[in-house]
């Protein structure tokens, strides 16, 4: 399975998908402009969230490839910097 083909990642991406649905849905029926802000900002989150699953899966993957299994410390560590990373 492909590293970009995290079940999480699809998820995430699905719930965006879903969510986007329903803003071009608002819209075209002149719905209320507050709930249709609150909608694009769950779009936003979902994406910015996969995004960083993405980044961190592919930053994992490619470092696994050059210098093979990682210990678990060494997860540990990579996770930390992908939540540290999402304040980019």
């Amino acid at each position: 399975m492909s590293h970009a083909a995290n079940p999480d990642l699809i998820n995430r991406l699905k719930r965006a998908q879903g969510h986007l649905a329903k803003i071009v849905e608002m819209v075209s029926e002149g719905r209320d402009g507050l709930q249709t802000a609150q909608q694009m900002q769950a779009v936003i989150a979902a994406l910015d969230k996969a995004k960083t699953l993405l980044v961190s899966d592919h930053i994992e993957h490619h470092l696994e490839d050059l210098v093979g299994p990682l210990p678990k410390e060494v997860r540990d560590d990579l996770a930390k910097l992908s939540e540290f990373a999402k304040y980019l």
